[in-house]
């Protein structure tokens, strides 16, 4: 009697948690993600900042003002001399040769495209990792549902043992068998919500939902079946956001090697000047112009063109490990999208079906004393192990299928979200 209160209150408090749970479909959950996930905020801070980039990188050179007094004489209260001063205002600009402002910007832009990629391809990843948690928590949701059942069914086994040693058809040694294996039902039940609940904390964490982590239920279905198109690999290599935020870094290089390049195309500065003689007597004003050019008598830029060189060979090697290991991603992905499709479909063609038709034949004999304890024991783990391995492979086949899909997703496509 102890026992069924207990089981009676625990379906309760299961009841109660479901009511109060918080419904979420994989839609609402990406969703979420877009606008709460915290990887995503720090990655459009890069965005930020590289917008901030582009507007130091369009700035103008600033005009220099300057005020310069000389032959000031405050001696006139000595020997009746007047006061002297020749006062100069002057103000030079400097002006860019080379096309200097223009590279800066175009390389600027291209960092900029190269950010705004690199965010995307921070929510394709996350947007996988969210798929997976996702489906983590579908299997810990299932997984604890079906040992909840398997501690039911257990509990009626041991019932019918127990009235079979009531009616001397069973020995004590049987039961005892019996109630250890329910025992340990009991513990696989309760540990199933303990890997609930670190299911549910996972999929909080990505939704920036810490504090409603434990109200989380998964209620959208296990994805329909898929295979992966291995001639779609080579075209969805050039379409990711990581080969485009690569190429846009290329592109970039190339712009910054050029404006080390310019920058031995001297710059002139331009000046303008206003002097006001004080020389005692009536005031004398005067007007110049002045021109200078930076003359490279101690460096030449040579180390500069260098490097910038070297930078752009380096962003080159970058594109192509990009592209390798996009591919090597992709490659991957399809093989475990087309395994995990075929191990699910083993178990819903055969496995489930054969090991329940065995689970219920042999609870059916076991009631009538037809078959052992052991016999009966035997057929209901194997049916535990098949359904929870069922379980496994339809959560594996999920997030396979969410990798599959990221893996392949184009600029245009995460644009979208």
């Amino acid at each position: 009697m102890g026992r069924i209160l207990l089981l009676s209150a625990i379906a309760a408090l299961a009841l109660d948690a479901k009511a109060q749970a918080r419904d979420l479909t994989l839609p609402e959950a990406e969703s979420l993600l877009v606008s709460n996930n915290r990887e995503l905020q720090a990655a459009r801070r890069g965005m930020e900042s590289a917008d901030a980039q582009r507007l130091i990188a369009g700035a103008r050179p600033n005009a220099t003002f300057s005020v310069n007094a000389s032959s000031i004489n405050d001696s006139n209260t000595i020997d009746g001399q007047k006061r002297t001063a020749d006062t100069t205002f002057r103000i030079d600009q400097p002006f860019e040769r080379g096309n200097k402002r223009g590279l800066r910007l175009d390389a600027a832009s291209g960092l900029q495209r190269a950010a705004r990629h690199d965010y995307l391809d921070v929510l394709r990843q996350q947007v996988a990792v969210l798929q997976g948690a996702y489906f983590d928590l579908k299997l810990a949701q299932e997984k604890a549902r079906t040992l909840a059942e398997n501690a039911q069914l257990f509990s009626g086994t041991l019932g019918a043992a127990q009235r079979r040693l009531q009616a001397g058809d069973l020995a004590p040694a049987d039961v005892a068998k019996v109630q250890v294996d329910y025992e340990r039902a009991q513990n696989d039940a309760r540990a199933a919500q303990a890997e609930l609940a670190r299911a549910q904390l996972a999929l909080a964490y990505l939704l920036a939902l810490d504090a409603e982590a434990l109200e989380l239920s998964a209620t959208d279905p296990w994805p329909p079946f898929e295979r992966a198109d291995a001639m779609a690999i080579q075209q969805a290599i050039d379409a990711r956001p990581d080969v485009a935020a690569a190429r846009a870094r290329v592109e970039a290089a190339e712009k910054i090697r050029d404006l080390a390049r310019a920058q031995r195309t001297r710059d002139v500065t331009i000046g303008a000047q206003y002097e006001r003689w004080i020389p005692g007597g009536p005031p004398t004003n005067s007007f110049g112009l002045g021109v200078s050019v930076p003359l490279f008598t101690g460096y030449d830029f040579s180390g500069d063109i260098q490097k910038a060189e070297v930078d752009r060979y380096a962003a080159l090697d970058a594109l192509a490990k990009t592209r390798a290991q996009a591919g090597n991603e992709l490659r991957r992905a399809a093989g475990d999208l087309n395994a995990a499709a075929e191990r699910v479909e083993r178990f819903d063609a055969s496995l489930l079906g054969a090991a329940n038709r065995s689970a219920e034949a042999s609870e059916f004999a076991f009631s009538r004393g037809a078959i052992s304890v052991l016999e009966v024991l035997d057929a209901r783990r194997t049916l535990r192990a098949v359904r929870l391995e069922a379980l496994g492979a339809r959560a594996d086949y999920a997030k396979a299928l969410g990798a599959w899909r990221a893996a392949q997703a184009s600029v245009q496509a995460l644009e979208a979200k």
